[in-house]
Formats: structure tokens, sequence, C-alpha cells
């Protein structure tokens, strides 16, 4: 939607969220890379996981059973034919799971900016651009209200810190992030203005 911009420029008005009480700013961490999102959505993680986190994952999940059948086979435990099967069973649970949530912190970390995320700062600006551009809510609608949206974001606000602690996710989607959003409407509006440009005859 088209809105007068306070230079007097025409600009993308951001879908406004009515607020009952005023929202305090959640304090972020000292990092060496810039905070693309504190608290980023279960699907949105993995979405942006890079090839050497699913790498790591696959080597960690696959290094426990093989650890465990190869020490089997140095010093074999004498268990009954039935006693080894839901061992191995138990420690390809386990690993995979450790292998899942390896993977899954290194992409997290990212957007922490705990790590070096360029790219993914990069694939933030590019998505949010875009939606504001289209006019669509940038972390997307929610049937939640907003206490109950602020509910979850302070739940689940950098849990992946303590990831193996207790795996903790985000599947809300809200607008509590930690980051100053008018930079995406300002790209999206110097965007759409180039565009203009482009289009009118010379």
């Amino acid at each position: 939607m088209a809105h007068e911009s306070p230079s007097g420029g025409s600009g993308i008005a951001p879908e406004v969220e009515v607020r009952s009480r005023p929202y305090v700013q959640a304090k972020g961490l000292n990092t060496k890379y810039p905070l693309i999102d504190n608290d980023p959505h279960f699907k949105r993680v993995i979405r942006y996981a890079r090839p050497q986190d699913y790498y790591w994952g696959a080597t960690a999940a696959a290094a426990g059973p093989a650890g465990f059948y190869l020490w089997e086979k140095i010093s074999p435990s004498y268990v009954s034919k039935g006693g080894f099967p839901p061992m191995m069973r138990l420690c390809t649970i386990m690993s995979l799971t450790g292998g899942f949530l390896l993977g899954y912190q290194f992409s997290i970390h990212r957007f922490y900016g705990l790590t070096e995320n360029r790219r993914e700062y990069e694939m933030d600006m590019r998505e949010m651009v875009d939606k504001a551009k289209k006019g669509e809510p940038l972390y997307g609608h929610s049937r939640l209200s907003e206490y109950m949206q602020g509910v979850a974001a302070r739940n689940s606000r950098h849990s992946g810190l303590f990831l193996y602690v207790i795996p903790w996710f985000n599947f809300v989607n809200h607008q509590q992030h930690g980051v100053d959003t008018a930079k995406y409407y300002q790209q999206a509006e110097r965007e759409l203005a180039a565009e203009e440009a482009m289009t009118q005859p010379s």
C-alpha cells in the first residue's frame, strides 16, 4: 500500500500492529556479526541451513551407531542374540537426534549473529523486502492474540543457545524478533522507485 513518506515521496506502509501495551525491546546478545532474528521460526532455520550444516549433522548422526557397532566388535558385550538390536536402535535414535540438533544449532547461531552470517543476512533482506513490496506481513500471519504472541516469543527467544539442555523451537508467527524492520521497507521503497524509473519513457 502506498503512503506519503516523511520525505514527501510515495512509500510502502507497513502493516500496522495495534498494541494494547508498550513493547519493551528484549536485551540483545553481544555478537561480532549482525543480528538477523533472535527468535526465528523453525521452518526458517531449516530453510536457511547451509550444506555443511547437513554434512556435520549427518556425520554426527552416523558416528554414534558406527562407533557403537565397532566397539561391539572390539570388545563384545556377549549379550543374548536379541539384546544387541534394541541397544543399536536406541543408539541410532539418540544419534539422529543429536545430529539434527547439531545442524540446527549451526544454522540458528547465524541468525543470532554468533557466527559468520553474510549469506543468511542477504537471504533475510531479500525475503523480507520481497514481502514488503507485496504488502505481506514480514513474519507471517498469526491467529494468536498479541499477548499470546509475546508469551511465545519470550519462551523461545535465544532458545538455540540451550538446545542440548532443552530442545526448544519456535513454531509461532509473531512480530517480536529483535530487529528494526524499517530497513526492509526502506529498501523496498528504493527498489520500487528504481523499477518505476526504469519503466518510465525517457
